[in-house]
């Protein structure tokens, strides 16, 4: 297939994945096999693209990254809170990331194991929506921190591919009693320094081949890729954001189900 044709395919699938409760990584993996695609060719891709989603969740909640950025500079205590929940709820991860990164990229390697996660994944949304109490609506920075480093914990989870990042952080909110949509939007604010993280170490260490063009896939696609999951992604926030607050996430735990069957059917097949 046509790299430019490829590289807008998979900014579709980042964009409509990233940032609900199915595993964008995962997808991306599924697809790269399913279709034939070459995965260690568009390892790099697939993490790069990931900031177009992210420059989404900027865009989206813009005045409230703004709002706490000034407060930093006036010393507000609320900001201050703000950010010391979400680098709580980063730091479980970013230890294990690094300490982890070698297992990590074998495992991205594997899509049998993305279609196993989306399958216990979904298993474990439906019983976390049957059991989980949830608390009053709520800000970020109310936050207790103890919460928010048990969100960062249960984002560890989401270095299997599969597992999915969003889900994860939502639903270990949701597990420790936190409201539905302070919950999605928490897990859209630990998702800038997370992603950020992890396409740096990327980027470090495919510096060379890219700085170089060698790469089968270069910057003219990873930019596309990258637009393409920009504004995918800014539409998907806002529906995912209207459709939490009134709604539960059964929906998502069933078409993981029935996603990663799928998925093992095929991969069977290949």
């Amino acid at each position: 297939m046509d790299l430019t044709l490829t590289a807008i395919l998979l900014g579709i699938v980042e964009g409509l994945t990233e940032f609900l409760p199915v595993s964008s990584t995962g997808h991306l993996i599924l697809a790269t096999e399913l279709f034939g695609y070459d995965a260690s060719q568009w390892a790099t891709f697939n993490i790069v693209i990931q900031l177009g989603a992210i420059l989404a969740v900027i865009v989206q909640f813009w005045r409230t990254f703004w709002a706490v950025g000034a407060g930093l500079l006036k010393l507000d205590p609320v900001s201050i809170r703000f950010v010391r929940n979400v680098l709580l709820a980063f730091l479980p991860s970013a230890v294990l990331g690094l300490l982890l990164k070698h297992y990590i990229d074998g495992l991205l390697g594997q899509p049998s194991v993305v279609a196993w996660a989306l399958i216990i994944g979904g298993i474990a949304i439906l019983g976390i929506e049957k059991v989980a109490k949830q608390g009053p609506l709520t800000g970020v920075a109310q936050l207790p921190a103890a919460k928010c480093l048990g969100v960062g914990v249960a984002q560890c989870l989401a270095m299997v591919p599969g597992v999915s990042r969003s889900g994860a952080t939502i639903m270990g909110a949701l597990a420790m009693g936190v409201e539905r949509r302070t919950a999605a939007e928490f897990s859209f604010f630990l998702a800038v320094p997370t992603m950020v993280g992890a396409t740096t170490l990327e980027l470090l260490g495919a510096r060379h081949e890219l700085m170089a063009g060698t790469g089968p896939v270069g910057w003219g696609e990873i930019g596309i890729g990258f637009v393409v999951s920009f504004v995918v992604a800014l539409v998907v926030i806002k529906a995912f954001m209207a459709y939490v607050s009134r709604s539960g996430f059964a929906p998502f735990a069933w078409y993981r189900i029935v996603a990663g069957a799928v998925a093992l059917f095929l991969l069977s097949k290949v």
